[in-house]
């Protein structure tokens, strides 16, 4: 049986949260963006989809691949899980976009942060 839940990403050094549903059920396992897109409800309010896929539970920094849903929808980019807080936080305050995290993913894909 799958289980959802709602909560928070631990604090970062500043305090800041991000407030996450978290979703651990098998029929999901091996989602794609693509078709998880499909998935969200037309009354979605959240500015991404974290997707834990294979690669990031390979990495001990958990890398979850970030959607976008609200600019280029569909845009993918990888964020270390320290940093879910930044990107989640930030585009739902308008603060920024999307591109400027995916302007600062390292050499290796993933945002570890500015």
């Amino acid at each position: 049986m799958g289980h959802f839940a709602r909560g928070a990403v631990p604090a970062s050094r500043d305090g800041f949260l991000a407030n996450f549903a978290f979703v651990d059920d098998r029929r999901y396992e091996g989602l794609t963006p693509e078709p998880a897109l499909d998935l969200i409800p037309a009354d979605y309010r959240h500015p991404i989809l974290s997707l834990a896929d294979s690669v990031a539970v390979a990495w001990t920094e958990l890398p979850l691949l970030v959607v976008d849903l609200w600019g280029e929808r569909g845009r993918c980019i990888r964020v270390v899980a320290a940093e879910q807080w930044s990107i989640k936080n930030n585009l739902s305050e308008a603060n920024m976009d999307f591109g400027e995290f995916a302007d600062a993913v390292g050499d290796d894909g993933a945002f570890r942060g500015f």
